[in-house]
């Protein structure tokens, strides 16, 4: 069913992986631009810092709830067409966040948006290790979401400018553009799929996502993102009222995250290409340790501007071998559905992650605690690898695939 045959090594690869790159940056840019706005959305429609954090919340609970729902209802239909499809209602969804009169009217905006997100990077997931060869498809997942490290390092701060000198809507209509050309991207470039078989039977699907090792894997993935959300929804407060920055200082630094991402994400997907288990366990590790050391120069801006950097690369190492392992051992009828789940894992870790640091910062120790309380999520997330990989090799698991079967 995939929209383009696969590519044989070595060769150029097919403009609808870079399609998929293009929207999955505009459905990124959708996620991330609201953290460089939560002060401006705070003031103009007088809610709380934490209240404004919610946004990412509803967002990410949307995401949470409308991946399968969606997966499920289109299963039947072209990808292609999914695809477009998820692209128009991103377009609107925007588009009504720009126009919303007061809060709720902009948490219903911003879940309406949502919807669209974990359906497009689990059928986009699923397309893109479909254009290349077995040993590349890792690195393909990480090319497509390189689309979402993009509106990190381009969206974000843009979108933080933008707020800062036109007004946070003015930040959404950029983003209504950014989805009318995603959708005309995507129209030009990804092929219609002729494969007239029918789709896996659901109960099928179902009993690939309930197989333990995919239970573990979509556990990891929340507590992963759960542990990088929990600072990086507070990063704009967190720079300005602990560290000392002023608010046009925290466009420049959000470039350094999105760079970071770029890296950890090209990294990521290259080592678990070559070594899927040991990058995923070297990622995890790596991102708890950069969470707990961040601690330490909370108060210190050359320090913080570093360390902004470092969340970055350890955050989106995860991502690759994340997405891949769950492929891996949903290989079967229940790909589509596994992979939609996977994303609708890492966006219930980023409400998660959202609502924790709003309850640290409201009741608990305040803004200067968020990176060591945060750092303990994937700490979990490592000792729960470190479980999945334990039952693999007694074979209580669900075996080891290799790429080239997956």
């Amino acid at each position: 069913m995939s929209p383009t045959q696969a590519v044989p090594a070595g060769t150029r690869l097919p403009a609808a992986l870079y399609a998929l790159t293009a929207g999955s940056f505009g459905i990124g840019c959708a996620e991330f631009v609201i953290m460089g706005l939560l002060l401006q959305v705070s003031a103009d429609l007088g809610v709380s810092i934490a209240a404004a954090g919610m946004l990412v919340s509803g967002y990410a609970l949307g995401v949470f709830a409308g991946a399968p729902i969606l997966t499920l209802l289109t299963r039947g239909m072209p990808r292609k067409a999914v695809l477009m499809g998820l692209m128009a209602i991103y377009t609107i969804g925007n588009a009504a966040c720009a126009l919303a009169p007061d809060y709720t009217t902009l948490m219903i905006a911003r879940v309406l948006t949502s919807l669209t997100h974990g359906t497009f990077f689990g059928v986009g997931a699923v397309v893109a290790t479909s254009l290349v060869p077995p040993n590349r498809r890792a690195s393909a997942i990480s090319i497509m979401f390189s689309g979402l490290t993009l509106a990190t390092l381009l969206g974000m701060p843009a979108g933080a400018w933008l707020g800062l000198h036109a007004g946070w809507r003015a930040t959404f209509w950029a983003m209504t553009a950014i989805g009318v050309v995603s959708f005309a991207v995507i129209a030009l470039f990804v092929q219609s799929s002729r494969d007239n078989s029918k789709p896996p039977r659901l109960a099928d699907e179902l009993r690939t996502i309930v197989r333990p090792q995919v239970q573990l894997g979509l556990l990891m993935t929340v507590l992963q993102s759960m542990g990088v959300f929990a600072v990086i929804t507070y990063i704009q407060p967190l720079l300005t009222r602990v560290t000392g920055f002023g608010e046009s200082a925290v466009s420049p630094i959000l470039l350094l995250f999105g760079a970071g991402m770029i890296v950890g994400n090209l990294l990521g997907g290259r080592m678990a290409d070559r070594r899927p288990t040991g990058a995923l366990l070297g990622a995890l590790l790596a991102l708890a340790l950069v969470l707990a050391t961040m601690t330490l120069v909370t108060h210190v801006p050359a320090g913080m501007v570093g360390f902004v950097g470092l969340l970055g690369v350890a955050a989106f190492a995860t991502v690759s071998p994340l997405q891949l392992r769950v492929l891996r051992h949903a290989q079967g009828a229940g790909q589509n559905l596994a992979s939609s789940f996977n994303i609708a894992a890492f966006n219930l870790g980023n409400g998660l992650g959202a609502w924790l640091g709003g309850v640290v910062v409201e009741r608990g120790l305040g803004l200067g605690a968020l990176p060591w309380i945060a750092a303990l999520a994937p700490l979990a997330a490592l000792g729960i690898a470190l479980l999945a990989v334990r039952l693999e090799r007694r074979g209580t698991g669900q075996p080891t695939y290799h790429l080239d079967a997956a």
